[in-house]
């Protein structure tokens, strides 16, 4: 990773999103190992480090293996091994957790649909059980925008108050379906046991924290042209997505951390970066230099499908992301290039 670069970026998005109330405070981050929690990690030490603003982070992490060789060499982190599915082992009071640790892409769902589901469950209410034990001042948890479901609807832009339609005899609703049941366990603890939550749903978030296991297809386009390969697309690539930039959705996320409103929910997505799967695609090569190869199957079906996310509701609380699509894309490539 070109550390300078992502450093850059990092700065980038600060200087249009203030975040002086995380001074002095202490933040556990469960799933610091991912796409989107190391990058949490990464703006934090960032603002240490650059602002002094001495905040002490505990990554919560199930595989120590898998903690990025950044991480290890920050100050004020102490990385925490444990599964999220046990009981809550550390004993120190934390002023804000953002929880973050879940299966996140394709493959864990189908591979391990029960894992997903007991993960996002009991790992929700364990943190909940932690946080009131300990009084802690805010929880945050990381959901998603597959919350609201199968598209009914391809021109439809969903705000937070939508309830979407999802398959419960589909194995591939192991996902939303257990993080919508953990975002109403949030709210249940929040009105049993008065203690503040938010919850934040981004889309479809990339950047050059994605990992070496991520199955997601822009993930996976990017490894493509990296190890100097064209994109094979075996559909037409019809599905429109909103698309934000890690470092934007971090941002995002501490913007709602920060000032939310307690027991809400808040989409995560730029409205600038609202591209099809196949223009994403030739976005990706065209910014390498590669080609889009085309091998759909005969008879294959065609869904034109829309997953679009309002984010009028965030963008009220001051947040401002910095990174169209093709910007995004183009710094994530710059920055993996040392790595392949």
């Amino acid at each position: 990773m070109n550390i300078e670069l992502y450093n850059e970026n990092i700065k980038k998005v600060l200087e249009k999103n203030k975040l002086e109330e995380l001074r002095n405070k202490t933040i556990l981050v469960t799933g610091a190992s991912g796409l989107i929690g190391s990058a949490i990690i990464d703006v934090l030490n960032y603002l240490n480090v650059k602002e002094n603003y001495n905040i002490k982070m505990i990554a919560l992490i199930r595989n120590a293996k898998n903690v990025p060789n950044r991480i290890k060499e920050y100050q004020n982190v102490m990385i925490w091994k444990q599964d999220i599915v046990e009981e809550i082992q550390y004993e120190e009071k934390v002023d804000y957790i953002i929880h973050a640790a879940s299966n996140a892409h394709p493959q864990a769902f189908s591979t391990d649909p029960v894992g997903t589901m007991l993960g996002n469950f009991i790992g929700m209410n364990n943190i909940m059980k932690f946080a009131v034990k300990y009084n802690c001042k805010r929880v945050e948890y990381i959901s998603t925008g597959e919350v609201y479901g199968q598209a009914i609807d391809n021109t439809k832009t969903y705000n937070e108050e939508y309830s979407g339609k999802i398959e419960p005899m589909d194995v591939r609703s192991c996902y939303p379906l257990s993080k919508l049941a953990s975002e109403t366990l949030c709210i249940s603890y929040s009105k049993q046991y008065e203690i503040e939550t938010v919850i934040a749903r981004p889309c479809h978030v990339y950047g050059p924290t994605q990992t070496d296991k991520d199955s997601r297809a822009s993930a996976q386009f990017i490894r493509n042209v990296l190890n100097e390969e064209d994109i094979v697309m075996t559909s037409k690539g019809s599905q429109i997505r909103s698309y934000c930039y890690v470092l934007d959705c971090v941002t995002a996320i501490l913007t709602i951390l920060l000032k939310g409103e307690s027991s809400n929910a808040y989409n995560i997505s730029n409205k600038n970066s609202i591209v099809s799967i196949k223009e994403m695609a030739e976005i990706i090569a065209q910014k390498s230099n590669k080609k889009v190869i085309y091998q759909i199957p005969e008879n294959v079906k065609t869904y034109i499908t829309r997953a679009v996310l309002d984010s009028t509701k965030l963008e009220k609380l001051g947040w401002v992301p910095c990174y169209m699509f093709e910007d995004g894309i183009e710094q994530t490539l710059k920055i993996l290039e040392s790595n392949f």
